[in-house]
């Protein structure tokens, strides 16, 4: 019975464990907060500088209300996948 629910659950145990970095900004407009997440597997472009690796990401985020202001944000990281810099346009970052 035990195989059968893992053949249809989906569920493997090999499966891999996705890592996001989950920000969150307010826009400078409206006042808007606005959730945002990088998959930090998937949405990080890398960079060298010099010998070191450095992944660089930007997200676009707009609120869902009256106020449609885009907000840019960057990102760096090490190689490691820590965050080493983060930048906004159109809103701040607020700290969790």
């Amino acid at each position: 019975m035990s195989f059968l629910q893992k053949l249809f659950s989906g569920a493997t145990s090999s499966s891999p464990k996705r890592n996001y970095y989950v920000f969150t900004v307010k826009c400078k407009r409206c006042g808007e907060t606005i959730e945002g997440r990088i998959d930090l597997n998937n949405d990080l472009s890398v960079e060298y500088e010099g010998d070191t690796e450095v992944y660089y990401s930007r997200k676009t985020l707009m609120g869902g209300g009256k106020c449609f202001q885009r907000i840019e944000a960057e990102f760096k990281f090490s190689a490691n996948r820590s965050l080493v810099e983060q930048q906004a346009r159109g809103g701040d970052f607020i700290l969790p």
